[in-house]
């Protein structure tokens, strides 16, 4: 069995492009929630989004490289190059021990959108040969892999808001047994088309607010839906001894993964909560024991059901020793990357000692009674750091992250 480390991040994201920038910005609770524009979305509710400002997509590929994908992979791209460039991996790992799990909760929905006009406009014969292959979520991990000459497991975990998560977690188990020396892993998520918008508006899921700074409020008493965001973030994830033998820079220790299911409804959580309770304790378990404050970024969507049942579950798992933000408050909520990139928020804090504020948020629902930051950042002494994710269809995924050794 062998201990896992992350030696290398990469961020695209509403509050920042780079993994500086982003940082700067989460503890600074700056959000990057603003106003949706265009005359094509005026018969929406939806008033809100949280899109990733300052990234040119020309900046980062040809044209004939933009017109093969989906803008989602773009993002991702871009994540992964940063992750893969601060590890510095190319050239150092066996390329059939160097994997990419790399994965979107909706894929590549601007794609077909699209072509689906295309085809209702001018039939069938203008449908893009590359429809299929820029539509196909697993297509992300099958590109990075081209990119980065990975001959190593490749491969797309889809469950829904909980992707990148899982994929980190599973990224963990693969190395642990053996079966592969790193993998650069995460998600990637671009899903802010008319039809998405009102595929979730009509769900109730959306905040409807007008109002940026109001709009995402976790575990607010206020609270009544979640913003939609877009961006990336990956992580390269190593085993110890690989990373030891060429010198890496080890950025934080993975040492626990629990993945459970509701088995209860296609959208709304079990509201007893015991298989996220359960998700929790089995991470928890891996990581073995541990004693004082834990940072707990929660999955914390601003939706009224899911906080609370999440809520619970920290308090019965952890007690008083949870000290508990939701970075969605600041960046929307990026569906299938959202784990990754919260992911990479609990390492800084890790690394820092310092909690992000929930922003926006000022009330606490009663009913919630967790320790959550407000206001501005927190600094306190971190043992470790604990990522939630919960996805559509009852996935619970839960990651435990340690300060390097």
């Amino acid at each position: 069995m062998h201990n896992v480390v992350i030696t290398g991040m990469g961020v695209v994201s509403p509050i920042g492009v780079t993994v500086e920038e982003f940082e700067r910005n989460l503890f600074d609770g700056r959000h990057g929630i603003v106003r949706l524009s265009g005359e094509e979305r005026s018969d929406l509710k939806v008033r809100v989004h949280a899109p990733t400002r300052g990234f040119i997509a020309e900046n980062h590929y040809g044209s004939l490289e933009l017109k093969r994908q989906d803008p989602y992979v773009a993002l991702g791209m871009v994540a992964v190059r940063q992750a893969v460039e601060q590890a510095g991996l190319r050239g150092n790992v066996d390329p059939y021990r160097f994997g990419c799990y790399l994965t979107s909760g909706l894929g590549g929905v601007h794609t077909i959108s699209g072509e689906h006009e295309t085809l209702t406009s001018a039939g069938s014969r203008r449908v893009s040969s590359l429809l299929i292959p820029k539509w196909t979520p697993s297509l992300f991990a099958g590109g990075a892999a081209i990119e980065l000459g990975a001959h190593g497991p490749a491969m797309s975990h889809l469950s829904a808001c909980a992707s990148s998560a899982m994929s980190i977690g599973e990224a963990m188990r693969t190395i642990r047994h053996g079966y592969a020396d790193a993998i650069v892993c995460g998600g990637a998520e671009k899903a802010d088309s008319r039809l998405v918008l009102a595929g979730f508006q009509n769900l109730r899921a959306l905040s409807l607010s007008d109002d940026p700074d109001r709009a995402c409020l976790p575990f607010d008493k206020e609270r009544s839906g979640f913003v939609l965001g877009e961006g990336a973030a990956a992580v390269v994830l190593e085993s110890e001894e690989h990373a030891a033998a060429r010198g890496a820079t080890i950025l934080a220790r993975i040492t626990g993964y629990g993945n459970t299911s509701d088995a209860f409804h296609i959208t709304a959580p079990a509201e007893d909560g015991t298989a996220v309770d359960r998700a929790i304790a089995d991470a928890v378990a891996e990581a073995g024991p541990s004693r004082g404050t834990v940072h707990v970024n929660a999955h914390g969507t601003g939706t009224v059901k899911n906080d609370l049942v999440e809520s619970r579950a920290i308090i019965r798992t952890f007690g008083d020793e949870a000290v508990v933000t939701s970075t969605k408050s600041m960046t929307g909520h990026l569906l299938g990357a959202a784990g990754a990139l919260e992911t990479v928020a609990a390492i800084l804090a890790l690394r820092r000692d310092e909690v992000p504020p929930t922003v926006g948020t000022n009330e606490i629902d009663p009913a919630v009674n967790i320790d959550v930051v407000v206001g501005t950042a927190r600094r306190t002494t971190l043992t470790r750091a604990v990522s939630l994710s919960l996805g559509f269809g009852g996935h619970n995924t839960c990651l435990v992250l340690e300060k390097p050794s």
